[in-house]
């Protein structure tokens, strides 16, 4: 369940009502409500655009961690959040940015409130907004903005000029506003990239890389690809990059999972694109030090504490099939190293394809219990159950996440088991809440 302060929570409310009642793909409200604030956007510290499907807040993550481990001073703004409203929007300084306190986020939700004068706007595009008028008024070297969904028409894409567009890796989500194919959200994502400004991009299907060198041939965007112009990879336990300027070796990155040595090359390769600095010192205090919840995060707290002892538990919020085959990978390798029986704990919103993203789980033979979770669109427990029974998963319905966790069993004669809590950010949420995380 979000946690929100009182008048940051009564602000939000007032503006939820206005969200519009048709969707208008255009960004006429944003650029109208930004200039009456006096155009903050145009006032921004170099800005890092990230985009993709699945790995753009990893990637945003390892690119804060590597600036601020050169001693650069970095906002960044990023959604959804998890617990915390705040989460959103983490403000540059010395020694590592802070999440922007209560007070000063409900200053500036008033002042667009009041600015926006009961217009019609999202709530995605009051906080885009509340977060441009944010990082344009605290000093910082550089700006990390996250895009919400697609690209083209979100809220974020009012940037004219950043400093450097990421594209992460594309795949289907968000079907129903993006398109059903790979090419169609891949040209929705390339929709960041900006006339005579470089980009960098991380492995892609071959329909999204075509999709997405049409986009940059027509902006005359230089791009910098993965496998082309930079290298990431893992050799003999080592993080291994390499580009024009040479190779670095460094330790591996701290967030697991294979795919994460991708994301982490993205970030490096966007970070000197956008032209700061990396040595090779840098690079490794940046992915020893890099933070990203919800991300194959092992727990520790009142939510591993409550499954049988011995029990290893992760948390990831992946919710479609390229992160349900991401995660699967990562879940391969953890069974090659200590085979575990394998439980799964799922919650996914109605809107998401739960056989495309369980399908990727089925090798393991997992158990597998749904539970409801505190999101309007939240599929049901007995629908996911059934979803999964579909393609083979031995699954059933649970009442609550407490029931789930009081059913997960140590087999005689078996290893206690390996516990996955998958599916939704949202769940992912309330999972983090109940472990007693805290956002920092």
């Amino acid at each position: 369940m979000t946690v929100l302060a009182p008048p940051i929570a009564d602000i939000l409310d007032r503006l939820a009502k206005l969200h519009p009642k048709l969707i208008d793909l255009s960004l006429d409200r944003m650029t109208g409500a930004l200039s009456r604030l006096g155009d903050p956007h145009l006032a921004l510290p170099p800005v890092i655009h990230v985009a993709g499907t699945n790995g753009k807040g990893s990637t945003s993550a390892f690119a804060r961690a590597l600036l601020e481990a050169s001693g650069r001073t970095v906002h960044v703004y990023t959604s959804p959040h998890l617990v915390k409203f705040n989460e959103r929007f983490r403000l540059g300084a010395l020694g590592g940015g802070k999440l922007v306190d209560d007070e000063t986020l409900a200053d500036i939700l008033l002042e667009v409130e009041r600015v926006n004068a009961g217009q019609a706007i999202t709530q995605f595009e009051i906080t885009t907004i509340a977060g441009l008028m944010l990082f344009a008024r605290h000093p910082a070297d550089a700006v990390i903005l996250e895009v919400g969904m697609g690209g083209r028409f979100d809220a974020t894409n009012v940037v004219p000029r950043p400093t450097v567009s990421v594209i992460t890796p594309v795949s289907i989500d968000h079907a129903e506003f993006l398109g059903d194919t790979i090419g169609k959200i891949a040209g929705e994502k390339a929709g960041i990239l900006k006339r005579g400004r470089p980009a960098v991009i991380a492995r892609q299907e071959p329909e999204a890389m075509a999709v997405i060198e049409a986009a940059a041939d027509a902006t005359r965007s230089r791009l910098s690809v993965s496998g082309l112009d930079w290298f990431a990879r893992l050799e003999n336990g080592r993080f291994v990059y390499q580009d024009e300027d040479g190779l670095v070796d460094a330790p591996p990155p701290r967030l697991p999972g294979a795919h994460q040595v991708e994301n982490a090359g993205t970030a490096i390769a966007a970070v000197k694109t956008a032209g700061f600095a990396l040595d090779e010192a840098a690079i490794a205090r940046g992915l020893q030090t890099v933070t990203w919840p919800a991300r194959l995060q092992r727990l520790t707290g009142a939510v591993a504490q409550a499954l049988p002892t011995g029990a290893e538990v992760w948390l990831d919020g992946g919710h479609n099939p390229g992160g349900g085959e991401v995660l699967s990978a990562a879940i391969a390798a953890m069974q090659a190293r200590q085979p575990r029986p394998l439980v799964m704990i799922a919650g996914m919103i109605s809107t998401k394809d739960p056989r495309g993203f369980l399908n990727f789980f089925r090798p393991f033979a997992p158990k597998l219990l749904a539970v409801p979770f505190a999101y309007p669109a939240a599929l049901s427990a007995d629908a996911l159950a059934v979803a999964a029974r579909d393609i083979g998963l031995d699954a059933r319905a649970m009442p609550s996440l407490d029931a789930a966790l009081a059913a997960v069993t140590t087999e005689p004669g078996a290893l206690p088991p390996r516990v996955l809590l998958t599916g939704s950010l949202y769940l992912a949420g309330e999972v983090l809440k109940q472990d007693g995380w805290t956002p920092s």
